[in-house]
């Protein structure tokens, strides 16, 4: 299929399925294995992060609650988020330090902070730059992590023997300080089906090797992109 799937989505796949909630990945076959996440708050409502919309969506968010909202984390993860908000006619939550993005969103815009409203999910600050700004959603008492962008493992982002990596533009520079002292016993990733068990180990081996692996991968990539 490529680096990124179009039209409908038909095939999309649910993962890591759980009280907490749901993730999905709308189009299995593409190389980017876009993923996105539906997170059960302690308010019991569903805080719907990065969308990409699929058939049968809104069945499957009902099932575990009603909407409280729409979350981008990303700031290049509008994705189809006004769309999925304004059918649940919720707002698109945004970091308060998020900029350029609300402008970009045909619905009405919310601002969180350290928290996401009542939900019980922590807002990690793992991105504050001019070309990447970036949240992670923690939830500490079910151990539910979050991340968009930063961690994954869909393909290109994992070194031999990785569960899970860091992305390969932030190799050099992991977000040790953002994601080190967690102990996640679920990880929801933007690219990739996350992980679901030994989740503590494989965030720390993640970090820990981001480095020392990051030629291995670059190398990968490079491999995978030359013509035969």
């Amino acid at each position: 299929m490529g680096m990124k799937g179009s039209g409908t989505a038909e095939d999309f796949r649910v993962v890591n399925e759980g009280d907490h909630g749901f993730g999905w990945i709308a189009y299995p076959d593409e190389e980017m294995q876009r993923a996105s996440v539906a997170l059960v708050g302690d308010d019991e409502q569903v805080w719907v992060c990065d969308p990409i919309d699929v058939p049968g969506l809104d069945e499957l968010l009902e099932e575990h609650g009603e909407v409280g909202g729409v979350v981008v984390t990303l700031d290049r993860h509008k994705r189809d988020s006004a769309a999925v908000a304004n059918r649940h006619d919720v707002p698109v939550y945004l970091p308060t330090w998020f900029t350029g993005v609300a402008d970009d969103l045909d619905a009405p815009v919310e601002r969180f902070g350290n928290e996401l409203d009542d939900s019980g999910y922590r807002t990690l600050r793992l991105r504050d730059g001019r070309f990447w700004q970036e949240a992670g959603l923690y939830h500490e008492e079910s151990g539910t992590l979050w991340v968009p962008e930063s961690v994954g493992n869909c393909d290109y982002f994992l070194a031999s023997g990785e569960d899970l990596g860091v992305h390969p533009a932030l190799r050099a520079f992991p977000p040790r300080r953002a994601l080190g002292e967690l102990r996640p016993e679920r990880i929801h990733a933007g690219h990739g089906e996350g992980v679901g068990t030994d989740t503590t180990t494989a965030l720390s081996d993640a970090l820990a090797g981001s480095r020392k692996r990051m030629l291995g991968v670059y190398a990968r990539a490079a491999r995978n992109a030359m013509p035969f």
